[in-house]
């Protein structure tokens, strides 16, 4: 029984492309043309009503998978172009009318990890996005601060050989290309920046490679055979295994989970470490009048809000197990709930990493007429467009909404695009 708010259509999408993947692997004993029903209807922008909750991650996404097969034998309720309607009326979309399914077709339906699987392949997409402006953001402050581009010397990374790192630290020397701020301090005193600064490599590094490797999970998972029994047509067995188990969806969600908290919390500490101005060099709080103005201090507080949330969030979904039906299924794997909250998490992130950024454009800008890289004055433009310089304290909600959507975008420059799994 499925509960709880329905999933949102990009995620369904993801659940009947991945269901179709699954079902044309020809193990699952139906016929093709149940499987060309859910293409016309997913072409036609027919989706079924899938509530959030309601499954364990074994055996396979039971709940939520009912609710899919229910719109093919005219149950339950669709959405068509954004309006629910009767699953009838939406077979009547593709001149289709509610099958009768045969022997094995209900539990081929049933059975599989695609729920999970797309809640944690939507994570993805989302942590690429944060992961970007995590990297901007980063960058951006860096100029901020006048902070040094020593710790980017390929010569440390190489020495030490993570790709990622490696990946990120040449990444990031590519966007503060040319940069009038790093040239002015070249000279400076400083010796070391706070490690919020200087491991940026390190850090977003060890995120990349999480990425990679959960995209590389999730990819062979998208095409797999999930269900239960499965069948060998080449000797007419039918052999019943435990392929809906989702536990690598479960660990490969954990993985990202743990890769979005941590941009979050290295992009707080940076965005605390812009407001102090002994650190940073900058006026308290990014504003003039400081005694009459509070500036970012309440920006900062909603980010370690929400950094913080993410700790909790990040807990591991697949240590835990709870026996179902009778104690036949005694181990599940919780990726259901592993993977659905990775949206929540992002959405902090975005949040937390949109403050940032803000923030650091509002630093940057006090060092004028100075000009930052062609790449990062790009990203300067586009926040200004949106947000302006924070002259004196004023309302800043609207503000942080239009950086949250500045860090979710879709497009990145293309040195950081093609760190992504998603573009290797």
């Amino acid at each position: 029984v499925g509960i709880g708010k329905d999933l949102a259509d990009n995620v369904v999408r993801l659940v009947m492309a991945t269901k179709v993947l699954s079902l044309s692997r020809g193990h699952s004993g139906i016929r093709m043309a149940v499987i060309d029903a859910l293409i016309a209807l997913f072409n036609a922008g027919v989706y079924p009503c899938i509530p959030e909750k309601g499954s364990v991650g074994a055996s396979g996404d039971l709940a939520p998978l009912a609710h899919l097969s229910l719109m093919l034998i005219g149950e339950g309720q669709v959405t068509v172009k954004g309006q629910k309607v009767s699953a009838r009326e939406g077979l009547a979309v593709v001149g289709l009318e509610p099958f009768e399914l045969g022997p094995k077709e209900g539990l081929a339906l049933l059975n599989g990890t695609q729920v999970s699987t797309s809640l944690a392949l939507s994570g993805l997409f989302e942590a690429e996005r944060v992961f970007s402006a995590g990297l901007v953001a980063g960058a951006l402050s860096l100029e901020a601060i006048k902070g040094s581009v020593k710790p980017l010397d390929p010569r440390i990374h190489q020495a030490r050989g993570q790709i990622g790192q490696i990946a990120v630290a040449a990444a990031v020397s590519e966007l503060l290309a040319g940069s009038d701020i790093v040239t002015s301090h070249a000279g400076c005193s400083r010796v070391q920046d706070p490690y919020s600064i200087r491991c940026v490599p390190q850090v977003m590094g060890a995120c990349l490679d999480n990425l990679h490797h959960a995209a590389r999970i999730l990819r062979i998972e998208a095409n797999a055979a999930s269900d239960n029994p499965l069948v060998f047509a080449e000797n007419g067995e039918v052999i019943s295994g435990g392929n809906f188990h989702a536990e690598p969806v479960a660990f490969a969600a954990d993985i990202l989970a743990l890769a979005i908290a941590e941009i979050g919390a290295i992009s707080e500490r940076r965005m605390a470490l812009l407001l102090d101005t002994g650190l940073s060099g900058l006026p308290p709080f990014l504003v003039n009048d400081g005694g009459v103005n509070s500036g970012f201090m309440i920006a900062q507080v909603t980010a370690a809000a929400l950094a913080s949330e993410n700790k909790s969030l990040a807990h591991p979904g697949s240590v835990d197990s709870l026996p179902t039906s009778a104690n036949q299924e005694d181990h599940v794997s919780m990726a259901t709930y592993a993977a659905r909250r990775l949206g929540d998490m992002c959405f902090n992130t975005s949040v937390v990493v949109g403050i940032e950024a803000m923030a650091a454009a509002q630093g940057i800008d006090f060092h004028r007429p100075l000009q930052s890289s062609a790449l990062l004055e790009n990203e300067l433009k586009a926040i200004r467009a949106d947000v302006p310089f924070l002259e004196q304290d004023r309302l800043m909600a609207p503000d942080v909404e239009m950086m949250r959507l500045w860090a979710t975008r879709e497009h990145w420059p293309a040195v950081i695009e093609a760190l992504l799994p998603s573009f290797a």
